[in-house]
């Protein structure tokens, strides 16, 4: 069922449109293709797989058949030994004379060995001594190994004849006797442990003939463990057989292992070097390859000097090989598992990779040959971890940053501990070139990888936390903002909320306030000119389309803030006053004037704190927001016009009240145009009941985004009104096509 629902996506993908029907014999081609080469593959593979399987099971059967050759060849010379016994006369008692004369010289050899063998113990023990006064030479090293090795052979011997004898009970006092052979040979041990941590340090330099004496005690050793180890599968595997053959149970009788305390030695140097470096790496990562200098300095003297002191069985060289390669895999993986691994590490341990495998190759040694693998072909994981860190740690200082700005914003206890003045003098937040600085730090960090896709996939997640803070802003202005939007709210900390809109405002602004001339630019710029060297063209387009969308944020963001102030201006200083507009009251006072004389003394308040080009945008919101509120103030309560008052006169009294403000700033002509919308007003409050329709009509024309419902309530507000000047205008409403064009300010007026 799973499979069946994977080709229908499958095919839905490859036939969106009803034109790729005609794909579909070019499609079949393909695909059949593709099959054949599939099968091709696996027939080629399972031949492969075929011709090991039967070369492994001819093998078997030829061992197999070895085997048993062996085994006849065995019983054959059994046969043979018994069938000599009768052979010759009188056999019994000459083999009786030979043994007992065996046995006899057995006894002698054993009297002699046991009564020499605390002299011959002495002579090693002052060995020995001498030994300890030369470590670096140890002359005596040969000498004392071979009188260990009969000294060993006669204990063994003895143990060997004592536990097979019918009485054991002299076998605590034998092995009493025997004690301080054990002690001599820790002492042996001892010196020959020291010459094997020391092999580096001894061929370097020059103590040849240590190292020498040493290969020939560790090359006899292992001669020796061999025969005890076939010693030990012959008694396993044919014990009847192997008692019969007294040389085969002469000689040493246990494992003593020095190759593998040799190997082991070369491990515990190299591990002891490790853990040095270790403690650099975790200190300074960037000096990786210097602090591994002497792994590679070690290989190097083992190649050119080494080699041609030890046995070439041994292939000294990649025996140090495989113990260093080993060491170091173990060493990465352990970092490369540990979760508490800073990124910093793990971008070391990533260029540590290659830089290790072409050192390696300049001492002869490919990557192929190398196993396991370095890093267990984990680069791909690694690289993918290591910028989901620099993701992680981006995405944990935005929320710590905004947590702290969302703090002081909430509280708004003082406007000293979060806001600061820029070289302009414009009111900006103190954690904006903190988020920035971090931002730049990060980048510089995914660079460093030398990888586009890190830097790339850093760049998205840079541009998703960025966006995400745009509306975390946006969030947080609105809820605090709509504390004090219900007339009956508390004022308490409004001013300190409208800093923070101003320097908000600010931040946005400054996130991309680019001026060539001055040599300027800002923030966004820079965050592009960061990464851009580091990714590739095709990624640099996506980019680029997502900087212009944060650009577009940071704009919309800085005019909302704007908006927003804007709006708490008027819900706080005006809430005693908008609602006298257009009633009995707003022909004897003077609204229009204080509302331009508060706004006079907020732009007084601000121009100086706030962005050049966001008080341009500030006093534009404020004649906005002035005419809408003015327009919507037909819906006041009371507000009703009668044609024995003179409101044509105040309506141009307020009119020319507002330009007498707003006319020493730039954008005048643009604020004057919109004003016009007035004299429309004005039209549809004086026009007769007759011509109401008409001059709807020419009002659509003009605004083409008016709404009906307010045309109503304007209509409602004069003294004369009737249903069926509504309904006039209705159907006149109904007629009238009217092309839709840019936004104008009706849009606003509900």
């Amino acid at each position: 069922m799973a499979d069946a629902e994977i080709i229908s996506l499958k095919l839905a993908e490859l036939l969106r449109h009803p034109e790729d029907l005609d794909k579909i014999p070019a499609l079949k081609s393909e695909f059949t293709r593709k099959k054949a080469a599939v099968d091709g593959q696996l027939k080629l593979g399972l031949k492969e797989q075929l011709e090991v399987t039967q070369t492994g099971m001819n093998s078997i059967s030829d061992s197999q058949r070895t085997v048993n050759l062996i085994k006849e060849e065995m019983m054959k010379i059994d046969r043979l030994c018994a069938e000599a016994q009768n052979m010759i006369r009188d056999f019994p008692n000459i083999n009786l004379v030979s043994q007992t004369h065996r046995n006899f010289a057995q006894v002698e050899t054993m009297k002699f060995d046991l009564e020499s063998f605390e002299e011959r113990l002495n002579n090693l023990e002052q060995l020995l001594r001498q030994d300890d006064a030369d470590m670096e030479n140890q002359p005596n090293l040969l000498g004392i190994h071979l009188g260990l090795t009969q000294l060993r052979d006669i204990r063994d011997d003895a143990m060997d004849q004592i536990r097979r004898a019918s009485d054991s009970s002299l076998e605590g006092t034998l092995q009493d006797y025997f004690t301080r052979l054990d002690d001599v040979i820790d002492w042996f041990d001892d010196h020959v442990g020291q010459a094997c941590m020391n092999l580096i340090p001894l061929v370097t330099t020059n103590n040849h003939g240590l190292v020498v004496r040493l290969a020939l005690v560790v090359a006899e050793e292992e001669r020796n463990d061999k025969k005890v180890k076939a010693l030990q599968d012959a008694q396993r595997e044919y014990k009847q057989l192997a008692s019969r053959f007294k040389s085969i149970n002469s000689g040493p009788k246990q494992l003593r292992g020095y190759k593998e305390k040799f190997l082991r030695s070369i491990e515990l140097y190299a591990q002891s070097q490790l853990e040095t470096t270790e403690q650099q790496f975790l200190e300074d990562p960037e000096k990786l390859e210097k602090s591994m200098k002497w792994f590679f300095n070690d290989l190097f003297v083992v190649k050119t000097h080494m080699v041609g002191l030890m046995p070439k069985k041994w292939r000294i060289f990649n025996t140090y090989v495989q113990v260093y390669h080993n060491l170091m895999h173990n060493w990465l993986i352990k970092f490369i598992d540990d979760p508490e691994l800073g990124s910093v590490n793990m971008l070391a341990i990533i260029h540590w990779n290659e830089k290790y495998h072409n050192k390696m190759e300049r001492l002869g040694v490919s990557r192929d040959s190398l196993e396991p693998q370095l890093i267990d072909n984990r680069e791909a994981e690694l690289v993918r971890e290591w910028r989901q860190l620099i993701v992680k740690s981006v995405d944990e200082w935005m929320d710590r940053f905004f947590t702290t700005d969302r703090k002081a914003f909430v509280e708004r206890k003082s406007d000293t501990d979060s806001h600061d003045n820029d070289e302009n003098g414009y009111l900006r937040t103190k954690t904006l070139p903190l988020v920035w600085r971090m931002l730049h730090e990060n980048i510089l960090a995914s660079k460093k990888s030398d990888r586009m896709d890190v830097t790339e996939g850093v760049v998205d997640a840079i541009v998703r936390a960025l966006k995400k803070r745009q509306m975390s802003w946006q969030r947080l202005i609105d809820d605090q903002s709509a504390i004090y939007s219900n007339p009956q709210s508390d004022q308490d900390g409004l001013s300190l909320l409208q800093d923070w809109l101003v320097a908000i405002a600010n931040d946005q602004i400054a996130c991309i306030d680019d001026n060539e001339v001055a040599g300027q630019v800002g923030y966004l710029t820079r965050f592009k000119r960061d990464f851009e060297p580091a990714v590739s063209p095709k990624f640099m387009l996506h980019a680029t389309t997502e900087l212009d969308a944060l650009r577009d944020g940071y704009v919309d963001l800085s005019t909302h803030c704007m908006t927003t102030f804007v709006s708490l201006i008027f819900s706080s200083d005006f809430r005693s006053t908008l609602p006298d507009f257009f009633t009995p009251r707003w022909y004897a006072e003077q609204s229009m004037k204080r509302i331009t004389t508060t706004f006079e003394d907020y732009i007084g308040d601000y121009s100086q704190v706030l962005h050049h080009s966001m008080l341009d945008i500030f006093i534009e919101e404020l004649a906005d927001e002035l005419l809408v509120r003015y327009l919507s103030s037909v819906r006041n309560k009371g507000a009703k016009f009668k044609r024995t008052e003179p409101f044509t006169d105040k309506f141009k009294d307020d009119v020319l009240t507002t330009f007498a403000f707003f006319e020493k700033f730039s954008d005048f002509s643009l604020i004057k145009q919109k004003w016009r919308v007035v004299d429309g007003l004005v039209r549809l409050l004086e026009a007769d009941k007759p011509a109401v329709a008409s001059v709807y009509e020419t009002f659509k024309r003009e605004y083409w985004d008016v709404h009906l419902s307010w045309i109503e309530a304007v209509l409602k507000s004069r003294d004369d009104f009737d249903r069926g000047m509504l309904n006039s205008v209705k159907a006149k409403a109904a007629e009238v096509q009217v092309a839709r064009g840019p936004e104008t300010i009706m849009s606003k007026v509900k």
